[in-house]
């Protein structure tokens, strides 16, 4: 698969990770293991190549297991930024909402972002559809978002419908792991 940006003079590219944090991981999402396996894929691709990686943090309330300073806020692990590696601590869905992300990026010249997370219905959507409105190419690679099951719809429906039906041509291109991986590669020779 070939990709061409939509946005005009900018073919940077950023991955940004969005709450992959210890409690969430620990709830056993859908996919949970594949999902960590191909987003830490797809930041240690990102490293070797000189793509940003940018992490996203949610504070949770006081008492939520993702508390600010609580074992279940901490980024997971697997997927735990190194060095220098930006992070952006929020309190809605939107890693932009009262955030300084939009302008950070704009002013590097991004155009791009590979777009993971958990939760695909909130978290990943909102930042999704925000960052598509503010002019950003939204690349998604498969089974790098997740979710829990919700009421009477299961996280697989909810992965389904977002990734397959939602996100896909209309606010992002949800691609495979194998084009993703070509993509941030391809990125070394910038």
């Amino acid at each position: 698969m070939t990709y061409r940006s939509r946005t005009k003079g900018s073919e940077r590219i950023t991955l940004l990770v969005v709450d992959v944090q210890q409690a969430a991981v620990e709830r056993g999402p859908y996919e949970g293991d594949v999902v960590l396996e191909n987003i830490a894929a797809l930041i240690s691709a990102s490293r070797a190549s000189g793509v940003e990686v940018i992490h996203v943090q949610h504070d949770g309330e006081p008492g939520d297991a993702d508390e600010p300073g609580l074992p279940g806020w901490e980024i997971h692990p697997r997927v735990r930024p190194a060095g220098d590696e930006r992070v952006v601590r929020k309190l809605t869905n939107s890693a932009f909402r009262g955030t300084d992300l939009r302008t950070y990026l704009e002013e590097r010249g991004v155009g791009t972002l590979i777009l993971t997370g958990i939760q695909t219905e909130y978290c990943v959507d909102t930042t999704c559809r925000v960052a598509y409105e503010f002019g950003f190419d939204v690349l998604m690679p498969e089974l790098t978002n997740t979710t829990f099951d919700n009421g009477e719809v299961s996280a697989r429906q909810i992965y389904e419908l977002y990734n397959r039906r939602i996100f896909d041509g209309r606010f992002a291109t949800v691609m495979g792991m194998g084009a993703a991986l070509e993509l941030i590669r391809s990125q070394a020779d910038n």
